[in-house]
């Protein structure tokens, strides 16, 4: 007998983490007048998606740029103000009217950065916005957060609102790995148990994660419910939709097992060699589990104590088909 950990395998999938999907809009009301990147590609936090053309932007700098007049004018004023009073040429009543207007025009500046802001207009631009005093008709859709762009909704010409999600944009260092398990394992399942994620498509290779979630409800349609793994993709091998299988690590138990090494594969079935006592063998069909950690659960057709050929099969089911074929 061996330890052998309770496995089972259910069909699943590759999806995105929706935990680390972004949807990106517009911050205005405008036409698309230039667009950047395409599903599929890798961008980084800040870079510029698309451009977009506002009137409603025209409109807020020509605001900001009045309420930063009126401002640096308030400004200039006080100090006037301030210095005539300390003459005594003015009295304390003039210099507090000044100085209302001062917070007024400072409010209204702040209220105008407030709005370009909103619109997507960053303070590098609004300094930039001060300094030359040329208007931008076009401001940007920017990625909000590194990754790959998974789905676009937007072309060239387009009217664009606040609102539309025009970019989604994924970080794929993490994905999910999401299986059917039929409900009569639902028992069988718990949150943090351990998986290995098997895609056809990548050979042998396997991805060890943990489950983070376990649905409530049945799909009434194939009577499963749905587990989800977590797993980590640094390599960025493991693509949404890939088709998978995810083996479920459950409790050890004391099990027969016997090795791979034992183990003949003959007209779709597993054998074994039996050992009679004459010292003849014969070839007995057995029903095992998976191989886990090279050893294959038994789970009919050979009782413990049998004696069956640990090494060698291979080579002596050979030499069995030779011998029928002469």
């Amino acid at each position: 007998k061996a330890s052998i950990e309770r496995t089972q395998e259910i069909p699943g999938r590759i999806e995105v983490d929706e935990k680390r999907i972004t949807r990106i809009g517009a911050s205005v009301t405008g036409r698309v007048v230039e667009t950047s990147v395409d599903i599929g590609y890798r961008v980084k936090a800040g870079e510029v998606l698309a451009r977009i053309s506002s009137t409603e932007l025209t409109q807020a700098q020509l605001n900001y740029l009045r309420s930063n007049a009126s401002f640096s004018l308030s400004e200039r004023a006080l100090e006037r103000a301030q210095q005539l009073y300390k003459a005594d040429v003015i009295s304390a009543a003039e210099l507090q009217r000044r100085e209302s207007e001062q917070s007024i025009a400072k409010a209204e500046l702040r209220a105008a950065s407030d709005q370009l802001t909103l619109l997507g207009f960053d303070q590098a631009m609004q300094r930039r916005l001060r300094e030359s005093g040329q208007l931008d008709p076009t401001v940007g859709v920017i990625a909000t957060r590194g990754g790959v762009i998974v789905e676009r909704k937007v072309s060239q010409g387009q009217v664009a609102q606040p609102g539309d999600a025009l970019f989604t944009v994924a970080d794929l260092t993490t994905v999910w790995a999401v299986g059917a398990l039929p409900e009569q394992a639902a028992a069988s399942v718990q949150m943090g148990q351990v998986v290995d994620v098997l895609v056809p498509a990548l050979g042998e290779k396997r991805f060890r994660g943990r489950i983070v979630f376990v649905s409530d409800t049945i799909q009434p349609e194939t009577r499963t419910i749905t587990v989800r793994t977590e797993v980590d993709n640094t390599s960025r091998e493991l693509k949404p939709q890939m088709l998978a299988s995810m083996r479920l690590f459950g409790e050890r138990e004391e099990r027969l097992a016997i090795p791979d090494s034992a183990v003949v594969r003959d007209a779709d079935r597993d054998h074994v060699f039996l050992h009679r006592q004459d010292g003849s063998f014969k070839l007995l069909p057995v029903e095992l589990g998976p191989s886990i950690n090279g050893q294959r659960p038994v789970i009919r057709g050979l009782n413990e104590g049998q004696p069956i050929v640990m090494r060698g099969a291979f080579h002596l089911n050979n030499e069995r088909k030779r011998a029928e074929l002469e």
